[in-house]
């Protein structure tokens, strides 16, 4: 880009600053008020973004590391739907720094110029307005498009990205999907921001069946607040683990999820029993029993440690079907 376009961006973000209702009304103009003034960032700043030296990276990776391996199936998922469109898709940590990559070897030049490559930091604090920076920031999706960004040597750039929480509600990664084609139009970028959206949300519902291994895992219904996210219940029906989206959804809090309670009570809510009933408990005992032994009522019976002359005087006090001896 030429000098003069160079000088143009500045000064547009500049008087975009001065305007307190633009600061005030915009997004992205609120983040150049941060890069500018909580930063102390100069929009013509020259010089790539910083990288962090070997040691640092591995840290970082191996703070991570579960998440990279989780991540990889829809990483790559992703990339076959953007990457001939000349995208590269990167996995952040929660300070902005690329781990994992994925791009076509031909982009690969570029995006390595431009700074779209593992290790690089690419905070708001470092890099000012930018995909990955701002969505740290502001903790939602964001896309950046070219002159959005507040460094000059960025607007070459457009940045879908999306936030990552882990299964305890925490920000602690981010997918972000960067192209630098002078031509993606703006119905492009939704698409892109609906297919990075989508992928982050897989990647989280990995870690969070990951995090509790021997859990049934509950979509919950959605709530005022948004999407009703994951429960992880136990053998007793009690919610022992939340995702962010349903702790959003539903109100849930670590000091609520410390204590578990029973699944029907958020999922029925009003409707939910009001007091148990340990012959309906029972008889759910016994069901699931014979269910696991196929209707076979010694099975059944030897299954639960009772005779099989009990198990059949059960099954006649619950009304259930007594299958086979």
């Amino acid at each position: 880009m030429a000098d003069a376009g160079h000088a143009g961006h500045a000064d547009r973000v500049f008087a975009t600053l001065s305007d307190t209702a633009a600061v005030a009304q915009s997004a992205v103009a609120a983040s150049w008020s941060r890069s500018a003034l909580r930063y102390g960032l100069d929009p013509n700043q020259a010089g790539p973004p910083r990288q962090l030296d070997r040691p640092e990276f591995e840290r970082a990776r191996d703070r991570l590391r579960p998440l990279i391996d989780l991540s990889r199936v829809s990483l790559d998922r992703l990339f076959q739907a953007v990457g001939e469109a000349g995208c590269c898709v990167l996995l952040t940590d929660q300070e902005g720094v690329p781990l994992e990559r994925r791009g076509m070897p031909g982009d690969d030049l570029d995006f390595r110029n431009r700074g779209l490559w593992t290790g690089m930091v690419w905070s708001e604090a470092c890099e000012g307005t930018n995909g990955v920076g701002t969505c740290l920031a502001e903790a939602r999706p964001v896309t950046i498009c070219r002159d959005q960004h507040f460094l000059t040597r960025n607007i070459g750039l457009s940045c879908t990205v999306a936030p990552i929480w882990d299964p305890r509600g925490r920000l602690i990664a981010t997918l972000d999907v960067s192209t630098c084609r002078a031509d993606v139009t703006p119905p492009i970028l939704r698409l892109i921001a609906s297919a990075t959206i989508e992928a982050a949300r897989r990647i989280e519902a990995r870690c969070f069946q990951a995090a509790f291994p021997k859990a049934r895992i509950l979509v919950v219904p959605d709530g005022a607040h948004g999407a009703g996210g994951l429960l992880a219940v136990d053998r007793q029906d009690l919610v022992i683990g939340a995702s962010r989206a349903a702790r959003l959804a539903h109100g849930l809090t670590d000091a609520r999820l410390a204590e578990p309670f029973p699944a029907e009570d958020l999922l029925l809510g009003d409707e939910a029993a009001p007091a148990e009933d340990l012959g309906a408990a029972e008889r759910g005992v016994v069901q699931r029993a014979l269910a696991r032994a196929r209707g076979n009522v010694s099975a059944a019976a030897r299954t639960l440690g009772v005779s099989r002359a009990t198990m059949h005087r059960k099954l006649a006090r619950f009304g259930l079907d007594r299958g086979h001896a």
